[in-house]
């Protein structure tokens, strides 16, 4: 996805929360998922949009509809947008529910921006915690 014309957007201490890019006259916001998170607004509009949005989010639960078609919960543990130099990634994890005396569980790395397999939890999803 060519990002030449997106302006990075950060919070105060630097952390990247999306970008703005033109959309005709006006600008959208997107976020560090490459996700577009705002209509169609004025500048100040999509830096709020990204503002008010966050990345706290990025550490919540998320499901990975993988290949067997079953889906796993899984947390985000990295994302790396494309650059010059080398595609994208999202690495994920296998949700351990914080247990830290658990082996590592396995580990997805998925293309950037985020692909549709990957999404929030449904209201219909099993019971992770089900077995």
């Amino acid at each position: 996805m060519p990002r030449t014309d997106w302006t990075p957007h950060r919070r105060d201490d630097g952390e990247l929360l999306g970008w703005i890019r033109p959309s005709g006259d006006d600008w959208v916001a997107v976020d560090v998922l490459g996700r577009i998170c705002s209509d169609p607004t004025d500048w100040l509009d999509a830096e709020a949009s990204l503002d008010d949005r966050g990345i706290a989010w990025l550490a919540d639960p998320w499901v990975l509809d993988d290949e067997t078609g079953g889906p796993l919960r899984v947390r985000i543990l990295e994302v790396t947008p494309d650059d010059d130099a080398a595609p994208g990634r999202i690495v994920v994890k296998v949700d351990d529910f914080g247990d830290v005396n658990r082996p590592p569980t396995q580990q997805y790395v998925l293309p950037w921006p985020i692909p549709t397999r990957l999404r929030p939890p449904r209201a219909d999803d099993p019971d992770p915690r089900v077995f």
